[in-house]
């Protein structure tokens, strides 16, 4: 007959051949922590809360003491409080306040990890992807997928800032980041600005001689004024999510999936008043309040946000949303790790 068994050592016989074990570059897999164990996701992140009060002089301080040639991307880091050594906002994530000033270039390179630009402050100027120059207005949102070539140029008399989002953490663990610079610091501009949004916004209709050869989005700008009437528009039909009010994806109009294969992007509206009910999922999430004011509740913290301010959920963290306005509905955009966790079927979610 099969049973467990019921072995007990002393604690000096265990010690013993621990030490063993280690001279052999070997361990016990029954003293480890982090073997999957636990009955729940447990992130390593915390939420946290940046101002845009806060943030916008620092960015105007860096451009003072900083050149684009120095800094290669002129950056502020949202770091993690609770991941100390990396790159990283969330376990996977990664965000960033960029700022280029009037007749600047953030020289052209690219990269493996996958990029997004939520455009916060600006009058124009453009991101250049594979030499179709993507206009950058509040509000808008441009990508940068894995491997293409991009540079930032502002033709406007004032400032442009942006909230950057990468898989950056993600693809330093997977030990797969690699960059490289182009030649100059510009690419040559050999499209027509507005080409892919006039090939591939209109949704349901593609272009028929065209079959997609990448897993990204074919779609590099999803303007704000177009995602914004989308939004009010559905919020007077239906209730929408009860734990995201108004939600919309940023979707790859070739496939009706995510915009990138790492990274899903959202936009929601919260109505005057609205409060959403508690749910979580193992995605975590950064989010960027692009008009009104609200409160995020994450395990039991209040993440109070106003215009512009960025906030992060780390995963399986319960939240909800509120928006602190009476009259006033409130927009947020964010981006998770949702497509990664789907994809190697680890997604979870469930209401709280």
């Amino acid at each position: 007959m099969l049973q467990t068994s019921s072995i007990e050592s002393s604690q000096a016989d265990l010690d013993e051949f621990y030490r063993t074990l280690e001279t052999k570059e070997l361990s016990p897999l029954w003293t480890a922590p982090d073997v999957g164990a636990s009955h729940s996701p447990k992130s390593r992140a915390v939420p946290h809360r940046w101002r845009w009060a806060d943030i916008r002089p620092l960015a105007l301080r860096a451009s003072e003491l900083v050149g684009t040639k120095q800094a290669e991307r002129r950056v502020l880091r949202l770091l993690n409080p609770a991941i100390k050594g990396r790159s990283a906002t969330t376990n996977t994530l990664f965000a960033g306040i960029q700022i280029v000033m009037p007749g600047e270039v953030a020289r052209a390179h690219r990269h493996t990890p996958s990029a997004l630009r939520l455009v916060i402050e600006g009058e124009g100027g453009y991101t250049n992807v594979n030499g179709e120059p993507l206009a950058m207005l509040p509000g808008d949102l441009v990508l940068t997928p894995n491997w293409t070539w991009h540079d930032h140029a502002n033709t406007t008399g004032k400032p442009m800032i942006w909230l950057d989002g990468l898989d950056l953490p993600l693809v330093n663990l997977l030990e797969s980041a690699v960059f490289e610079e182009y030649h100059a610091e510009s690419q040559p501009l050999s499209e027509a600005q507005g080409l892919s949004l006039v090939k591939h916004g209109a949704g349901a209709l593609q272009p028929a001689w065209e079959r997609p050869t990448a897993r990204h989005s074919p779609l590099m700008h999803y303007p704000w004024p177009q995602a914004k009437a989308a939004l009010d528009g559905v919020s007077g039909m239906t209730a929408g999510s009860p734990f995201d009010g108004v939600i919309l994806e940023y979707t790859n109009p070739s496939t009706g999936g995510p915009c990138m294969p790492t990274m899903a992007c959202f936009i929601q509206l919260l109505r005057p008043g609205e409060r959403t009910r508690s749910h979580r999922h193992n995605s975590g999430a950064v989010y960027h309040a692009v008009q009104g004011r609200g409160v995020t509740e994450v395990d039991g913290q209040d993440l109070e946000w106003g215009d512009k301010d960025v906030f992060c959920v780390p995963g399986w963290a319960t939240h909800a949303h509120r928006n602190l306005s009476a009259t006033e509905p409130a927009y947020l955009f964010s981006f998770t790790d949702q497509p990664v966790l789907r994809a190697l079927d680890l997604y979870r979610e469930e209401e709280q």
